[in-house]
């Protein structure tokens, strides 16, 4: 017996199951049911309304075998079999994110395809793997941000067994799971929960959409569809930890915010369930109250996306000052946000024409509540031609890089193929089955990179299946010259921050910073790491008598009695006496 389920407060509405449509019972709250006995998982089902001719899937449908335009299917959470029986969990503290796009990490580009990585990334040393978003979108293929049937797992990709799959044997294997989610909007193409009840706000859009109702007449019964997601991808795909996408595109003026009441929420199955779970912002507010526990009269998050660190590494390294890097790259930049998390922090932003962002209190907030990036998919994807570092730094500034980031405080994220510096670009790509959406899509693409003085023809097509096919990984590079020795200096750099205790201390009021002319030394306990961004060597003071090198990037380093001398473009971590 199944029993059907579906919110619409302000109109009728039909069951279509096996060809038949069928009354349904109103209640009090909106919602209508119905209890259809023959009806059992893997019956297609749907729901009719008076106002539209096709039938419509489920907006809580957990299945879309047949893409976010076909009928729902019956899809039963308790029938998979885990293993993961004995797995106790992954907290953020001490963690190494990895990100993936599943549909490009490998050639196959699905779930079960992914599995067959995961002991590479066990190798690599990471913790937790995050992956971009896989709730089911329309076509085949994208970057997963135009989701519309928030609950059914991409049938592309495996569907909801694959993606459970995937989850049993990284815990297997000893990784965590994070899963990029979205709320601040619906995709253009199939989103058909908004016929079914009022999901969208009155006014407002953000630069995705119309933005979700959060705070207006029936918004309980909004909020409560993405708590329930939340908790459903926690509980019953035993996934560790949320990415929330965008949080400053959620407009709620609530007393008590969406956000602090999934952190409430969370913070209940995490005791029912016995194990960590996490809530990651991807916020560009530079607001610390996300972070700040609930007692301390903050949202109560786990931790937050640090741009202001990306951008501050970007710039540095590349000498790129566009569009918002304008206020970036220079050394007092990046001590600013080695010590303080962010660099705009009621300070004047240029792009923004405006003061933005708030102090950090180094005292009291750990460095691992930050989630700190040389490269991410948006970094990457949203450039014109989706280059990264790799085509655009020397090897030695590369290695540099990775050195800031895997010793610095706060909890880093690698993006797939970045530890091997892979040349395969990461590109922006659609699929989308109708002519008029591709178009406008591939059009939208092209005439905003061609305002940066981008040639149109140079701009990749989002519709081309070439340009999808560009930007998936080549696992045969890891053991090729130039990038094995990449590879190499990122395990020994995630190895690094394991065995050595002033690495992995996140408080941000005992990290020390001091540069010079294109260098750089950060003290971190009694490890100092020091840097040289510049094309000739350098004699770097280090304020202290160094005892031993733990790691450099370059032969030739020589240590003297307080400082240190450095190749060109380069770097080292040595103990204090």
């Amino acid at each position: 017996m199944t029993l059907f389920e579906v919110w619409v407060p302000e109109k009728t509405v039909k069951l279509r199951v096996a060809g038949e449509d069928r009354e349904m019972e109103r209640g009090d709250d909106g919602w209508w049911r119905l209890d259809v006995p023959a009806a059992g998982p893997g019956s297609d089902y749907a729901y009719v309304l008076p106002d539209v001719q096709a039938p419509l899937p489920d907006p809580r449908s957990p299945w879309q075998p047949d893409g976010v335009h076909g009928p729902s299917r019956v899809y039963d959470q308790s029938a998979f079999t885990w293993t993961d029986q004995t797995w106790t969990g992954r907290q953020l503290p001490g963690a190494v994110l990895y990100e993936l796009h599943v549909g490009t990490f490998t050639p196959a580009g699905t779930f079960d395809a992914a599995v067959e990585r995961l002991d590479y990334l066990v190798d690599l040393g990471v913790d937790l793997v995050e992956l971009l978003p896989v709730n089911a979108f329309n076509g085949e293929y994208n970057w997963g941000y135009d989701g519309v049937c928030w609950y059914a797992p991409h049938a592309a990709y495996g569907g909801p067994d694959g993606l459970k799959r995937l989850v049993d044997a990284c815990h297997a294997r000893g990784l965590g799971v994070v899963l990029d989610v979205v709320y601040n909007h619906f995709g253009p193409s199939g989103a058909y929960a908004p016929m079914f009840a009022p999901y969208l706000a009155a006014h407002g859009t953000n630069p995705w959409g119309d933005s979700v109702n959060l705070d207006g007449p029936r918004s309980d019964e909004v909020r409560r569809y993405i708590a329930d997601n939340v908790l459903m991808w926690l509980r019953d795909y035993h996934v560790d930890a949320l990415r929330l996408d965008a949080v400053h595109a959620l407009t709620d003026h609530s007393a008590t915010n969406l956000l602090e009441q999934l952190a409430v929420e969370v913070e209940t199955l995490s005791a029912q369930l016995g194990r960590p779970l996490s809530l990651i912002a991807e916020s560009d507010l530079n607001d610390p109250r996300l972070i700040t526990p609930r007692e301390a009269g903050g949202f109560g998050l786990q931790a937050q996306w640090d741009d202001d660190v990306h951008h501050a590494l970007h710039t540095l390294l590349t000498g790129e000052r566009q569009g918002y890097y304008g206020d970036f790259g220079s050394l007092d930049c990046l001590q600013s946000v080695l010590e303080g998390a962010f660099f705009h922090a009621g300070t004047w932003s240029s792009f923004r024409q405006r003061h933005h962002g708030r102090p950090v209190n180094r005292l009291s907030t750990p460095g691992h509540r930050f989630v700190a990036f040389l490269q991410n998919h948006d970094q990457i994807g949203n450039r014109a031609v989706g280059d990264r570092l790799s085509a655009l730094l020397s090897p030695g500034l590369l290695k540099v890089g990775a050195t800031l980031l895997l010793t610095g405080p706060f909890t880093p994220m690698l993006f797939m193929g970045e530890e091997w510096a892979a040349s395969s670009p990461w590109q922006f790509f659609t699929s989308h089955p109708e002519p008029e959406l591709a178009d406008a899509v591939r059009t939208g693409r092209r005439r905003e990179f061609a305002s940066h003085g981008w040639a149109e023809a140079e701009v990749p097509d989002p519709q081309d299946p070439a340009t999808f096919q560009r930007s998936k990984l080549d696992w045969e590079e890891p053991a090729k010259p130039g990038h094995a020795e990449i590879l190499d200096l990122y395990k020994r750099l995630i190895a690094l921050r394991r065995t050595q205790p002033g690495l992995s201390d996140p408080w941000l009021s005992k990290v020390e910073v001091w540069h010079g002319d294109q260098h750089v030394v950060i003290r971190r306990g009694n490890c100092l790491v020091a840097a040289n961004l510049a094309p000739v060597p350098q004699t770097v003071s280090l304020r202290s008598v160094p005892s031993k090198v733990l790691l450099a990037t370059e032969p030739g380093v020589v240590l003297q009695r307080d400082r240190v001398e450095l190749p060109p473009e380069s770097a080292v971590v040595v103990t204090t006496r």
